[in-house]
């Protein structure tokens, strides 16, 4: 019996089936470089264990060293209700205290204990957020808060780098971007002559920081770690300059954003089926172009394209075939079961109670109290269905698809039944979806783990590394777009950009190319911070950081 291949490495076994003709290839390409690079190893969960007990227990020493390891949660404090969870974020967080606290706490003493109380207030910190983060609608935010702010950034983007008059008239971008979606914490725009407009700029983004830092410890920590000065100004700095700081500048960068949803796609994706053929269009040649070649091999030619075009359509006929039936199947399965699929008003009135504190308002009458709380959104009307349109211009490539997109909705909203509003069936079976397929906790550990391998490979933090000039910078990009590309089947991807394997990658790059300036990317990165942040803890959109500190102190 073979052995069988990593999933996670892409396999370079030569192709042992024999090749056809140049002639009589289906539409190819060249893989790149960048194809066989994408793919990414995951450390085990093994290792990670060994290095987390290796920088955060070091008090353990040798004793251990023989005996297998212990489980996470009985050598450190639990961070979430979750192991799995628990091991990605102590690793996380192992890699930062290492990086940034034990490079200069050693040097004063190897007491551990101080990395022990550190570890403690984080995790408290964690625990609390848990506990709001139940409280919160994961589907709205997921599906329609979030979604909204992509969109509002990719539309600002776009017009700001709309070319509204010929050279040699220019335009600021990024003046234009922050008139669209103002952030007082990136005012003023930095500007290439003005030295001084940057240096204001950098010092708004740290007060920001800090301000968002020391209110979400002031809600998180209990009294008496809120008043231990000391672990509070550690803690506080590690969040602000070094998760919101050196992170989030690099995670905001056009080039890092590329590489890193290419190693994502390639973790989706990994194994790419190698082929050393040209697009048929950038062929020089061809097998019926050569003058030598003999009739019996142009017959067998015309032969072999005519079995390839019959065999090309029976597997499309056999393919719509079973579509068609899994969509009837899964039409009568959705009839069938939705009515007894739980009510999404029903569990957010069932919570209404609990997130009465935050609403000081208590005046009103209990019927306008549960209107409020009741009224959730469809999931068809969300905003996620707008941004991926927007994000692959569908309105402009396929306007008559977009129509018709738009007429399913307003058909599930008003037609017969109602489906597609709230509690209707298709809106509850979308709901059931979401809740088994994204919303489950075996999700979130394989996703910390990715982001873990691409932000810190090995368990280091990646050394710093020269600014890609121009030219690298457009190859990365190139790069990202032909990993997304081959995680789309070849029949879709040529319906919607066209056949040409060069055309397909201008399109994709062009898509990419709302992540192409760091400055918005900061505008969308902190716009997202802050609505996490509102909707985890709501008493900061209603009282200031001061008064919330009084408040917890005295």
């Amino acid at each position: 019996m073979s052995r069988p291949q990593d999933p996670f490495k892409t396999s370079t076994v030569a192709n042992n089936e024999p090749s056809l003709p140049p002639s009589c290839d289906p539409l190819s390409r060249t893989p790149s470089t960048a194809q066989r690079t994408t793919s990414i190893d995951l450390p085990s969960d093994r290792a990670t264990l060994f290095f987390v007990r290796r920088t955060l227990c070091s008090q353990l020493g040798d004793k251990h060293r023989c005996s297998p390891p212990a489980p996470i949660n009985e050598i450190l404090p639990p961070l979430t209700s979750s192991n799995d969870i628990d091991l990605q974020l102590y690793a996380c967080i192992a890699i930062l205290f290492r990086e940034y606290v034990q490079t200069w706490y050693h040097k004063i003493t190897p007491d551990q204990t101080f990395v022990d109380e550190l570890v403690k207030i984080i995790a408290h910190c964690t625990r609390a957020l848990e506990q709001r983060l139940r409280k919160v609608d994961l589907e709205s935010l997921l599906f329609d808060e979030i979604p909204e702010l992509l969109d509002a950034h990719i539309q600002a983007h776009r017009i700001s780098y709309l070319p509204l008059h010929p050279p040699p008239i220019s335009q600021n971008s990024r003046q234009i971007y922050h008139s669209l979606t103002p952030l007082p914490a990136l005012s003023p725009v930095p500007g290439e002559v003005e030295e001084s407009s940057a240096h204001r700029q950098a010092e708004n983004e740290s007060a920001y920081r800090q301000l968002l830092s020391q209110g979400v410890l002031a809600l998180l920590l209990p009294t008496e770690d809120l008043e231990n000065d000391c672990l509070v100004s550690i803690v506080s700095e590690l969040v602000s300059e070094t998760l919101l700081g050196v992170i989030g500048k690099r995670a905001a960068e056009p080039w890092q954003l590329w590489e890193g949803i290419a190693k994502l796609a390639g973790l989706l994706k990994p194994r790419i089926p190698p082929n050393n053929v040209r697009e048929r269009n950038e062929q020089t040649t061809s097998g019926n172009e050569n003058p030598f070649i003999s009739k019996a091999a142009e017959k067998d030619t015309i032969n072999y394209r005519a079995r390839q075009k019959l065999q090309k359509h029976f597997w499309a006929f056999l393919q719509c075939g079973y579509l068609a039936f899994t969509m009837v199947r899964l039409f009568f399965h959705t009839m069938s079961s939705a009515s007894s699929l739980p009510s999404r008003n029903r569990q957010m009135f069932q919570e209404a109670g609990k997130n009465n504190l935050y609403h000081k308002d208590m005046s009103k009458a209990p019927h306008q109290q549960y209107q409020q709380v009741s009224s959730k959104q469809p999931i068809v009307t969300m905003k996620i269905w707008t941004c991926a349109a927007r994000l692959i211009d569908l309105d402009v490539r396929m306007p008559w698809l977009a129509a018709f997109f738009s007429m399913l909705q307003w058909a599930t909203l008003t037609g017969p039944g109602q489906i597609g509003k709230t509690d209707g069936i298709f809106d509850k079976f979308l709901s059931h979806a979401i809740r088994t397929h994204v919303l489950v906790p075996t999700v979130l550990p394989e996703l910390l783990k990715m982001t873990r391998t691409v932000l810190f490979p090995n368990n280091m933090l990646a050394p710093p590394r020269l600014a890609p000039d121009a030219s690298e910078s457009l190859a990365i990009r190139r790069q990202c777009a032909e990993a997304l590309l081959n995680l789309v089947p070849t029949g879709i991807r040529e319906t919607y950009f066209g056949p040409g394997w060069e055309k397909m990658v201008r399109e994709m790059e062009a898509s990419l190319d709302v992540l192409g300036d760091s400055y918005c990317n900061k505008h969308l990165m902190y716009s997202l911070v802050d609505l996490v942040v509102v909707r985890l803890m709501p008493e900061l959109a209603e009282s200031g950081v001061e008064a919330l500190l009084a408040e917890r102190l005295h």
